[in-house]
């Protein structure tokens, strides 16, 4: 599975992004499909989560209520909408796929078994 992310940008506070990231494959409506995030100097931290069917989702605190996760298993793809975005925001997006057991997903980056190339996200305050 090849995991293509784009969407990232240079934004103002308070502004919106959407993040796609697109899968190679047919297996994509079995995994469990999560967001993380690197700002620069810090360690890679989980965003969001959804489930295979998109019935479960997860989110970091720090993003809950202005982040949105989504996906379209017919497009092979996942979303992020960001609305709200602060300059804490600003980080290197990387979306993630966990073909662990069916029907769970984890917030565990260990847990995931392919990555994306991430896409940068610059929130200007």
């Amino acid at each position: 599975v090849q995991l293509q992310a784009s969407g990232g940008g240079l934004v103002e506070a308070g502004d919106s992004l959407r993040l796609s990231c697109t899968a190679s494959g047919r297996t994509f409506s079995r995994y469990a499909m999560g967001w993380f995030r690197q700002a620069p100097g810090a360690e890679r931290d989980f965003v969001a989560v959804i489930n295979w069917s998109g019935g479960s989702t997860d989110y970091a605190d720090s993003v809950k209520g202005r982040f949105t996760i989504s996906r379209e298993n017919a497009k092979n793809t996942v979303y992020l909408q960001m609305n709200g975005l602060k300059a804490e925001d600003t980080a290197v997006y990387y979306c993630a796929a966990d073909k662990g057991p069916y029907g769970s997903w984890s917030k565990i980056q260990s847990d995931y078994d392919y990555w994306g190339q991430g896409t940068q996200v610059t929130v200007s305050s």
